[in-house]
């Protein structure tokens, strides 16, 4: 009896845990060697060629050009020979089943899901499970209780909601400003009492209510909600139900001029410029190195990554995100949750919804 190998779609970006099939260099049945090119998936910060791991001849091929994947879904089968058949019925064991959608794992964590037979569709949605979040689960180890100081807050206290690579990004950007006192960070992913760059971790979603009743107002949203910016939205959403405000941002080293209007929880990063009577909408995100020219709207929640350039009245949808290096042309419309991959060129609109592949022009001939 002939055997398989499956073809596993990789994990490219921890905090993105799907990825589009951008290229499919093969067809059914078709004879690979090891090493030959199968398919390239791109996130949006990265692009990676997947390459046959064995000879074989592609069988059960489950998604076409254009489709996203989920990390650790089988793209196809490597069968010895060109009569095998791929399962009609996806297999239903926890190894082989995929992650709910709305959750947010990384692989090792799967993995470790996955040999314990863990109930994935119970795990948490919105937070990020890591290995150790898994680890805890299988002891049954609970998490450590909150410890907050015993102290009122300042009216100039902030507190980090996200200890990632963006929290850290927002910590420096706060003690640049040199207007707040950082009184913690808030990740339900972290044990209370971790430092993250010398701000200690207060706990999860669960302080903000005693956070609050100790005279703390205000908060900044570091969730960057790359992968999903339906966790930024809903990190939003609880601080607002919390009674928290989010200030708008402003980097020193950034240029906004006097007569762009900015609304509340909009973050503006170093080297950054937001031109003449340009709009920026709730909680954008105005990365690094990034120049929104003059009369452009940027609606709420949208997110310029680093280097991205808007050309005048240019408008950008809610949720929408522009990749790295991104040059958008005059008077474009990009519409709501479309993503922009890196360095690409988008000189006519972009739908609602719709991806334009890292390193392209939009739209192709």
């Amino acid at each position: 009896m002939s055997e398989a190998t499956p073809v596993l779609i990789p994990l490219l970006n921890p905090n993105e845990p799907e990825a589009l099939l951008a290229a499919l260099h093969v067809q059914e049945g078709q004879c690979m060697a090891a090493g030959d090119l199968l398919c390239t998936f791109e996130t949006t910060k990265s692009t990676a060629d997947l390459h046959a791991e064995a000879d074989g001849y592609v069988a059960g091929l489950k998604f076409t050009e254009g489709q996203t994947a989920r990390a650790g879904d089988v793209l196809c089968y490597l069968a010895d020979s060109p009569d095998w058949q791929a399962p009609a019925v996806p297999v239903t064991t926890p190894e082989a089943s995929s992650p709910p959608a709305n959750l947010r794992i990384t692989q090792p964590a799967l993995a470790l899901a996955r040999q314990h037979e863990l109930d994935l569709s119970q795990l948490p949605a919105g937070e990020l499970i890591t290995e150790r979040r898994i680890q805890e689960l299988l002891g049954q180890q609970p998490r450590p209780a909150i410890s907050l100081p015993d102290e009122s807050y300042a009216p100039n206290a902030i507190v980090v909601y996200g200890g990632g690579g963006h929290g850290k990004a927002l910590i420096d950007l706060l003690r640049a400003l040199g207007t707040y006192h950082i009184a913690g960070v808030l990740d339900d992913r972290l044990p209370p009492g971790e430092m993250i760059m010398g701000v200690p971790v207060l706990g999860g979603a669960a302080a903000l209510v005693e956070l609050r009743r100790r005279g703390l107002r205000q908060a900044v949203n570091a969730v960057g909600g790359i992968g999903n910016i339906s966790v930024r939205i809903k990190v939003f959403e609880q601080l607002a139900q919390a009674g928290f405000s989010c200030p708008t941002l402003i980097h020193p080293r950034a240029t906004v001029e006097p007569s762009a209007r900015l609304a509340d929880g909009v973050q503006v990063f170093p080297h950054a410029y937001v031109g003449s009577e340009a709009q920026i909408g709730f909680g954008v995100i105005v990365n690094t190195g990034a120049i929104v020219s003059h009369d452009c709207q940027v609606a709420d929640y949208a997110n310029l990554s680093p280097g991205s350039i808007l050309a005048g009245e240019v408008h950008i949808g809610r949720g929408a995100l522009v990749g790295m290096g991104v040059t958008i042309n005059l008077q474009v419309q990009v519409g709501e949750r479309a993503r922009i991959g890196n360095s690409a060129t988008v000189k006519s609109n972009v739908p609602a919804g719709g991806i334009v592949h890292a390193g392209t022009i939009w739209p192709q001939d």
